[in-house]
């Protein structure tokens, strides 16, 4: 028979928040919308095995860095091998474990808050952080060292709220993994991102959306296509906010006249600036001048 254990693992290392501060971590205005309550780090975690059958009280974020493991959820078993990840639903029965040949080490992360169903997309489901040159694995991995290493200085208030954004940040990596790979992916820009780079070194001469098509090599028509389909925006309307988000650093940033700014954007009809830049901010170029340059 296979022995089975649920911890003490050597070079493990794991933090369990008193009960006392999970309660403020609860009426905190900032930590109660995401939360530690659990954390650890289990290497080469041979023989391990956890089954819950009223599932945790906590959201469970298990992070395979390496080896092979599986997981038992919703009568469904996913097997988890290096860069996967799974996040159990807290209150869900579930069981979990290393695979006996090549067993897993694995982050892992008990969670709760206000803003989890934010993430409901990654949760219940496994999760892959395929390889690609502007993976930022070890970003990643750092995220997870620095909540972990403040919540080992102590539970002062700095600390939990820090840890609770970099929670936030850490469940955003993976849930917007392109975004979160943008930094690195310069190499391998899609033709959105290359129309968007167009676009913002175009700001202040006239194209039109063949324009912009032509450069990515689509046609105008399968290109707004697909650049509706990721952003939600035509390009159009895309480069239009773009122009706006430049208007507004002129007016913070510039002593230009309003006037001077809405030609230089290429509205030859101030009114029409000043009334495309209100739809956008709320605000006319003047109220914005005010209000953030005083």
């Amino acid at each position: 028979m296979v022995e089975k254990i649920a911890d003490g693992f050597k070079n493990e290392k794991a933090i369990i928040l008193p009960y006392n501060i999970r309660a403020y971590l609860k009426e905190n205005n900032v930590t109660r919308n995401l939360h530690v309550t659990h954390i650890g780090y289990y290497p080469d975690a041979k023989y391990h095995f956890r089954e819950r059958k009223s599932g945790a009280n906590q959201n469970i974020l298990i992070l395979c860095e390496k080896g092979k493991g599986w997981i038992i959820h919703n009568n469904e078993k996913s097997y988890l091998e290096r860069n996967q990840v799974y996040i159990l639903p807290a209150n869900e029965t579930h069981a979990y474990g290393a695979d006996n040949k090549d067993p897993w080490s694995i982050y892992w992360v008990h969670f709760l808050g206000e803003d989890v169903e934010l993430f409901s997309s990654i949760i219940g489901r496994r999760v892959d952080t395929y390889d690609s040159d502007s993976s930022r694995y070890g970003d990643r991995f750092q995220l997870f060292e620095e909540i972990y290493q403040n919540l080992e200085m102590g539970y002062s208030p700095e600390n939990l709220e820090y840890t609770s954004f970099c929670l936030s940040y850490f469940l955003a990596s993976i849930k917007y993994l392109s975004q979160f790979r943008e930094i690195k992916s310069v190499k391998e820009m899609d033709v959105v991102q290359r129309s968007i780079l167009f676009m913002k070194n175009n700001l202040e001469n006239k194209i039109e959306l063949e324009d912009i098509a032509q450069h990515v090599g689509y046609s105008a028509s399968h290109f707004g296509n697909l650049f509706q389909k990721k952003t939600s925006y035509t390009p159009m309307e895309y480069y239009q906010q773009l122009k706006i988000q430049r208007a507004c650093s002129y007016l913070q940033f510039s002593d230009l006249k309003i006037k001077e700014i809405a030609y230089r954007l290429g509205y030859f009809d101030p009114f029409h600036f000043s009334k495309t830049f209100k739809k956008e901010t709320n605000l006319t170029p003047k109220e914005y001048r005010s209000k953030y340059n005083p």
